[in-house]
């Protein structure tokens, strides 16, 4: 397309892996920031950031809300457009950063929790870092395409935890053969008002005889209120059969959940 820059945005969170692309800004302390809060009260949290490449980057700090479902959409929004945002207790210290080469930074933020909240359980935005890219024309072609890697730093506030719980519900089940592996994939949504990180198992029983013929896990993940995951679990050491299973997701807590279901593992 003669004339017309493309531009290829790609958000990195928990669940997104683009090892192949090269960022120049890195996020060093993570995606996720947790806190356990109280009403009336104030927190400071700090986002570091590095630079690794050998000429200065400009960053552009905004917030948005955030939600995501199994099907692998996620969705990204205006502050405050979420009902469980906190995105107006957090304030920036700064929208605009910039990093000399390979220098390192800190981003800091407050959260200042309400008085008085109506309802306990997690609430949540995002801080979207985002580099800022000079486009130059190429000389050649007359057109540049540019990468930018940006990140979503979750910032997660529990309140009034000890009266919060996760209620996870499965919403689908089924096996997909990838790359040559069975891989049993477990649609998982947070019905519940509080965020975890649950794991999911899967105990599998011969269908004929009874007997046990393996149990097998997912990685944890965490799980937002009103948000669903896919959770994957490499089923391939069971040979072709018909089987029983219980798949439990329990979280970090112990909160157990538990659906029965039958599985045919096939050779194609």
């Amino acid at each position: 397309m003669t004339g017309m820059i493309k531009r290829i945005l790609f958000l990195v969170t928990l669940f997104l892996h683009i090892g192949f692309l090269h960022a120049s800004i890195v996020i060093l302390n993570g995606l996720t920031h947790s806190y356990k809060v109280e009403g009336g009260k104030t927190y400071k949290g700090k986002i570091s950031m590095e630079n690794t490449d050998s000429t200065p980057q400009n960053v552009k700090i905004y917030l948005q809300d955030f939600s995501y479902k199994a099907d692998g959409s996620i969705s990204y929004s205006a502050p405050k457009t979420n009902e469980k945002t906190n995105a107006d207790w957090i304030k920036l210290t700064t929208n605009l950063l910039t990093l000399q080469a390979k220098e390192k930074t800190e981003l800091y933020y407050e959260i200042t929790v309400p008085d008085t909240i109506a309802q306990v359980g997690s609430y949540w935005s995002v801080i979207i870092i985002e580099p800022v890219e000079n486009i130059q024309p190429d000389k050649k072609e007359g057109i540049t395409i540019t990468s930018i890697i940006r990140y979503a730093v979750q910032i997660i506030t529990d309140y009034n935890s000890e009266s919060a719980k996760p209620d996870l519900k499965f919403e689908s089940v089924r096996i997909d053969k990838e790359d040559g592996k069975q891989i049993l994939k477990i649609a998982i949504a947070n019905k519940g008002n509080l965020y975890c990180k649950p794991t999911a198992t899967v105990e599998v029983y011969h269908r004929k005889n009874g007997q046990k013929a393996g149990v097998f896990s997912s990685q944890a993940m965490g799980l937002l209120p009103s948000t669903s995951k896919l959770f994957y679990i490499d089923i391939s050491k069971l040979p072709p059969d018909q089987y029983n299973a219980a798949i439990i997701a329990t979280d970090e807590d112990e909160n157990a959940f538990a659906l029965n279901v039958e599985l045919e593992v096939k050779n194609d």
